[in-house]
């Protein structure tokens, strides 16, 4: 996801005609819910993900993509400040951005510098207590199409057919002859295939001990060929359901044969983010996630959110088939507008938060960064307007099975209900606020503290008492 507005212009149409088509489709909803106290318990049918101890984690983060700097500078505007700050406001995962064309620019020739560098933000994400989502990220293909990144240029084969930079329209060079023969190659190819699975076997067998990571995202915005005539919607099921199935499931495979520990994070073209329910097959594997993104086309063109519009509800309807389908979780890779300062964005937010507690697990806003546009912070390191709601208080990991959550907004109180099971450690997670917290423990468990600080953020840890497996415990946080 680039940061400037000029360069969103082309996804926004793409979004845009496979939205109306969305919303045309039989039973989808076409109001947007109001915003209020929202019910932030599972979808029926949508597990939830877990640690290693069998705990239900919430993941709330942001994406770190540096995508100016290649090569020796790679990824030089990633730094332990980034860690540091996320984690003081509370979120505890990092989608991180990595570039195949930087970790093998010749064929067979792994940058060791690079994978250091990885490693080192890795170390930064430990230190501050976040998990790390890798994700191997492109934006049109690759170098070989100008200034993009992802796929290297030796990884490019175009069959001679023509390319054309769109400066001020970036996303309509997806659309050019040249880079969708490129996909098609790269799906297709048995040297590409081999190629891209030993470049992942290379990464995560490189990163699986290391204790930050949590999972692999396997490629970014996955792209394709669309035939003469062919629709956006149909074009995108075809895709996902012929050529990026089968590529997961080789990569998958290729991961698993060095890392059987963490979570593969897989993703539908870009059409899902207005409301086109995904083509994809099932991945065999026992720890996939689906992980769409979660974007608006009238807001992707710098427009402001328009709650009747029947986007976000379109969305939600449509999102949740595959994984109660397949029995996944559900992770939203990337989201957030591009201007969070116009007068309905305190509405968006409000919404979105609402709408995808009900379904996901967690998410990752675009992005961690100190400017203008997308980034959270401003170039003071406060936050841009109205992007200091996505931190609020969350219950990180669950040690039990989780009854009702519940957040409102309003008033800043978060409700937990859950039965314990064990002796494991439920954490408790609440961002810096003027007044601080309270914290109520009710039934077989305490905390180890009843009140964060003004200014802190807080880290609770609440363990099963007397009585844990046969009792609910009730927790409650209010402000002051």
């Amino acid at each position: 996801m680039p940061k400037r507005r000029s360069r969103r212009l082309r996804k926004a149409a793409f979004l845009a005609v496979a939205a109306v088509l969305a919303l045309l489709a039989p039973g989808t909803a076409a109001e947007a819910r109001a915003p209020g106290a929202r019910d932030t318990a599972a979808a029926p049918g949508i597990p939830p993900l877990t640690d290693e101890q069998g705990r239900t984690l919430t993941l709330r983060g942001w994406n770190l993509a540096d995508k100016e700097h290649r090569g020796d500078e790679a990824p030089a505007d990633i730094t332990e400040r980034s860690l540091r700050d996320m984690s003081a406001q509370g979120f505890n995962l990092a989608r991180l951005a990595v570039f195949w064309d930087d970790l093998e620019p010749r064929p067979g020739h792994y940058s060791e510098r690079y994978l250091r560098k990885i490693e080192r933000v890795l170390d930064w994400a430990h230190r501050y207590r976040v998990r790390v989502v890798i994700d191997a990220h492109q934006d049109v293909y690759g170098p070989a199409f100008g200034s993009h990144r992802g796929i290297p240029a030796w990884a490019t084969r175009t069959d001679g057919l023509p390319y054309r930079t769109h400066p001020d329209d970036w996303f309509a060079e997806y659309f050019e002859p040249a880079v969708q023969a490129a996909f098609q190659h790269l799906y297709e190819d048995d040297d590409l295939r081999r190629a891209q699975a030993r470049m992942w076997q290379v990464l995560a067998g490189r990163l699986a001990d290391h204790p930050a990571v949590f999972g692999y995202d396997l490629i970014n915005e996955p792209m394709g060929r669309l035939r003469e005539g062919e629709g956006i919607p149909d074009a995108a099921r075809r895709i996902e359901a012929t050529q990026i199935t089968p590529m997961y499931q080789r990569v998958a495979e290729a991961i698993r044969r060095v890392d059987r520990r963490h979570w593969l994070f897989i993703e539908p073209t870009p059409a899902a983010g207005e409301g086109v329910p995904t083509g994809l097959g099932r991945i065999h594997d026992p720890k996939v996630v689906y992980a769409p993104h979660f974007y608006n086309a009238a807001m992707e063109a710098g427009r402001d959110y328009d709650p009747a519009s029947g986007w976000l509800s379109a969305y939600e309807a449509a999102v949740v088939h595959y994984p109660r389908a397949m029995r996944i979780p559900v992770f939203i890779g990337e989201w957030g507008p591009l201007n969070s300062s116009l007068p309905n964005m305190a509405r968006f937010y409000a919404d979105a938060l609402t709408s995808m507690s009900r379904y996901a697990t967690g998410w990752a806003s675009w992005t961690w960064c100190y400017g203008g546009a997308y980034c959270a912070m401003d170039e003071r390191g406060r936050f841009q307007p109205n992007k200091s709601r996505t931190a609020e208080p969350y219950a990180a990991a669950v040690a039990g099975s989780v009854r009702t959550v519940s957040y409102d907004a309003g008033a800043a109180v978060y409700r937990l209900t859950y039965t314990p099971r064990g002796k494991g450690v439920t954490e408790l997670s609440t961002p810096p606020s003027p007044r601080g917290w309270h914290i109520t423990v009710r039934g077989p468990a305490h905390a180890d503290v009843t009140r964060v600080r003004p200014g802190e953020r807080g880290v609770v840890r609440i363990r099963a008492g007397v009585g844990a497996g046969t009792g609910e415990v009730r927790v409650t946080v209010t402000p002051g």
